[in-house]
């Protein structure tokens, strides 16, 4: 990576932001602030107008301040600005245009923050939204063991939150590519996808511990004492929990999901991301379920149309 970003290079772009400061890792810290800026002059050069925090200025409220790496929501809305194709932003506009049961999604990051994660999922998926021969092609590039043939491609998806049958949770996937099996049976690879974050420490809801516990121990996939450190507060609370919502749809009483795959993508540069989820690894006996993707590595695979991986990588991945 470059050489580290001033502050007064930072606060010239708007992009001094206390919130990408992470105690005790200063690579981290970095690689934060350097893709709010590399999003700050991406909205720069592209001619789209600097956003604000809070997204939506409260009438009467204290006076909002500029944030380099946001777009005013409601020219965000009008020109889909924060997608890179028009097939992208059809996907999103068709997700938010429904509503899952319980569903919690953030509508103002989605369209005005160019570090939105759910962003850079229709981003990087939404061309294979509209074109599932091109999503089938793609998936058995990218996973070669995934059985049968991608026939939908959802978004901010969960097969049932609050749902007993599967997590009785909150959790879902950025991105869900369903497979038909040929025998009445689906398949799924669900996707987390990570760009800005970092790892913070969370605790899995205490009284939804006896049925994580009972979704780990049936599906064989975690090694024996794995699930103490994982009940606990850690890092691992959401990956793990979205881990368990894949495993549990497997599992669940219809039959109706004979295959799960969970897989998180990441920037290389996000080493929390990383450091995450090859620590995760140990917890596994049965890897199978569970692999990992860099955002280099998915758009170096081949597997999406030049253009558009050109556009991704000016986009999200600085230098």
């Amino acid at each position: 990576m470059a050489e580290a970003l001033s502050q007064e290079e930072l606060s010239a772009a708007h992009c001094w932001e206390q919130e990408d400061r992470v105690p005790g890792r200063p690579g981290m810290t970095e690689f934060r602030r350097r893709v709010r800026y590399h999003q700050a002059r991406w909205r720069e050069a592209n001619g789209h107008p600097i956003g604000t925090q809070p997204i939506v200025p409260r009438p009467g409220g204290p006076r909002p301040r500029q944030v380099g790496s946001r777009l005013p929501l409601d020219y965000a809305r009008e020109t889909g600005a924060n997608f890179l194709t028009n097939q992208a932003l059809a996907a999103a506009r068709t997700r938010t245009s429904v509503v899952e049961a319980h569903q919690s999604f953030d509508h103002q990051r989605l369209w005005a923050d160019l570090l939105s994660s759910a962003a850079l999922a229709f981003n990087l998926f939404g061309d294979l939204a509209a074109d599932l021969q091109l999503a089938d092609q793609a998936v058995h590039t990218w996973w070669p063991q995934a059985p049968g043939r991608v026939t939908e491609v959802r978004f901010a998806h969960s097969p049932g939150r609050f749902d007993p049958a599967y997590l009785n949770s909150l959790r879902d996937f950025d991105a869900a590519f369903v497979l038909d099996l040929d025998d009445g049976t689906q398949g799924v690879v669900a996707v987390d996808v990570n760009y800005h974050e970092r790892a913070k420490p969370e605790t899995p809801k205490p009284s939804n511990r006896r049925r994580n516990l009972e979704v780990a121990d049936r599906s064989g996939v975690f090694a024996k004492g794995a699930t103490d450190p994982l009940t606990a507060r850690s890092e691992f609370c959401v990956l793990w929990l979205e881990h368990l919502l894949s495993l549990s749809m497997v599992q669940h009483a219809s039959g109706h999901w004979r295959w799960a795959h969970y897989v998180v993508v990441h920037p290389a540069g996000n080493t929390d991301i990383a450091d995450m989820v090859a620590r995760y690894r140990e917890f596994l006996v049965d890897p199978a379920t569970f692999s990992t993707m860099t955002v280099e590595e998915l758009l170096g695979a081949g597997a999406l149309p030049g253009p558009a991986v050109a556009a991704l990588r000016e986009r999200y991945l600085p230098g």
